[in-house]
């Protein structure tokens, strides 16, 4: 609690009279916080402004994905005014750089000092305008947009497009000149980058590429889907030191998702990315290290140690593995030949401003191209849905179902798979055979997006890590029966060499919903503590 004399040697309050001092005394919080931790996350509701009464808080925002420092505080000075005067959620974060002491005044005390210390609501009023002037200059920099420069059909091009998308990194999309080389990607300073690898864009955008040094880390997670995801936030929350190692762009299957109507908590949906973003920034912030595009090349269930691409080894006490599962392949060589010309697997929410006023197909019976054809549909001039089966009530929940029925430009053919396709530059057409009629039918077609399912590329992993037949990794009883190698039964996500596990789509028998995955990712780290316990246990034991 503080005391008057404290009150009355912040600048801000000392003018006020012994009766205000003691009502902020008895009412304001004493708050001390830890260098790096949050005291406001950008985004919430606090309803109250704060004083920096020793030590130093840094006020930070995401800015292209990427979390930046927008200004400082130090002892005497506020910050959270913005909110306080507009009544919105916080347009910035604030986290100590320095052990540090702050004090909170809620909102109905801070209206209570209008009628006996109106300066003092002025004072914080004027500091709003300020801060808030200060915040549209910002996002009103003159730097140039990022901008890839590349043709439609170039695969380059359309992998930077995606992973930028993937990233929360808003770009614009240009043609290159006559003559001139793609793919190009301008950044907002004005330097260009010729044919640049993902990594290469990582690296220029802020993202980590390289792990931070060389500390045996409690748990190692490969693999940056809601999983992955879900253990680096509850691992890195728990304590455990963590890295998470990705591919690609974090996120999986479920961050191309244009919309997941069935998560718990969001009465109104949430795409994938914004559902990844917030949790890549949770992960970050409780202090998981994330490192993306590193591909993990092979890992050795003895020693626990991940080597990278590079040959840049992790080292790890145990390591989760929620590497999620690849979109399968159609067994048509024309389709091949053309793949990323207009043949697509998957459906990224990016592609969607290239299929404006187009006819587009779609092949698959999941939520995943049920979910597809309703973003589409928003773009194109048609959508058809092509399904093997009679139905789509077998594979597609009802919820989507319904939706599609609702839309005038989407139609289904069940009995149909398509078993050709032509175009010399991209994709011009296909030809579709119906089952049930024996009829085949060529159909002129600017896209087509492959959603027929997915399989585990696992094939890297070493023989101790059992799989099944399809390479989905064996865990709990099954593991046991898979040459387990101690007296203990394995626990339930933990695969046939101890302390190493598996969660979400990669797991053998999983439930592929992104509730489940998010789920076993957060049990995995439970199973990692009792481990690690019993791993130190035994060492204790062996010592004495």
């Amino acid at each position: 609690m503080f005391s008057r004399d404290e009150l009355r040697s912040i600048p801000l309050f000392s003018g006020l009279a012994e009766k205000d001092l003691d009502h902020l005394a008895a009412t304001s919080a004493d708050i001390r916080l830890l260098p790096g931790e949050y005291l406001i996350h950008e985004g919430e509701s606090h309803r109250a402004f704060f004083i920096v009464v020793e030590g130093r808080v840094e006020g930070t925002k995401f800015v292209d994905g990427v979390e930046r420092v927008i200004g400082k505080r130090g002892p005497g000075e506020p910050f959270g005014e913005v909110p306080v005067t507009l009544d919105t959620p916080s347009l910035v974060s604030f986290r100590a750089t320095e052990p540090a002491r702050v004090m909170r005044v809620d909102l109905r005390d801070f209206r209570a000092l209008s009628s006996t210390a109106p300066q003092i609501v002025e004072h914080i009023t004027a500091l709003a305008r300020e801060r808030l002037e200060g915040l549209q200059e910002l996002a009103s920099s003159p730097s140039s947009p990022i901008a890839v420069i590349a043709p439609q059909w170039d695969d380059a091009g359309r992998a930077l497009r995606e992973f930028l998308t993937r990233n929360s990194i808003e770009f614009d999309t240009m043609e290159p000149g006559d003559g001139q080389p793609y793919p190009l990607l301008r950044l907002r300073d004005g330097s260009v980058l010729n044919a640049p690898s993902i990594r290469d864009v990582a690296t220029a955008i802020g993202l980590c590429v390289f792990p931070s040094g060389s500390q045996v880390y409690d748990v190692a997670i490969v693999g940056g889907g809601p999983a992955g995801l879900a253990a680096a936030v509850y691992g890195a929350s728990e304590g455990l030191s963590t890295i998470l190692l990705e591919q690609e762009a974090p996120g999986g299957q479920a961050g191309t998702s244009s919309r997941i109507e069935n998560y718990l908590g969001f009465p109104f949906g949430i795409s994938g990315d914004e559902l990844t973003h917030r949790a890549l920034q949770q992960a970050a912030r409780m202090g998981a290290e994330i490192v993306v595009t590193r591909c993990v090349q092979s890992l050795d269930p003895n020693s626990r140690t991940v080597v990278l691409d590079g040959n840049d080894v992790i080292r790890a006490k145990s390591i989760i593995l929620t590497m999620g599962v690849a979109w399968r392949r159609l067994d048509v060589a024309s389709l091949e030949r053309l793949r990323s010309r207009g043949v697509y697997y998957g459906a990224a929410p990016g592609e969607s401003r290239f299929v404006q006023g187009q006819d587009v197909y779609l092949i698959g019976g999941g939520n995943s191209a049920g979910q597809a054809a309703i973003n589409l549909s928003n773009f194109a001039n048609s959508v058809t849905l092509l399904v093997r089966g009679p139905s789509l009530a077998a594979s597609m929940s009802y919820y989507l179902i319904e939706q599609l029925k609702t839309k005038p430009n989407v139609r289904v053919e069940t009995h149909s798979q398509v078993v050709d396709a032509f175009g010399n530059e991209h994709l011009e057409g296909i030809v579709v055979s119906n089952s049930a009629t024996g009829e085949t039918t060529r159909r002129q077609a600017s896209a087509l997006f492959i959603l027929i399912g997915a399989d585990a590329e696992t094939a890297w992993l070493p023989p101790a890590v059992a799989r099944d037949a399809r390479g989905y990794v064996l865990t709990g009883r099954d593991a046991k029966n898979a040459e387990w190698p101690l007296e203990r039964h394995p626990y339930i996500l933990e695969t046939s060499v101890p302390g190493i596990f598996a969660a979400g789509d990669v797991r053998a028998n999983s439930i592929k919903r992104v509730a489940s995955s998010v789920g076993e990712g957060s049990m995995a780290i439970a199973f990692v503590h009792q481990y690690l316990a019993s791993t130190n246990e035994a060492v204790l034991a062996r010592t004495n």
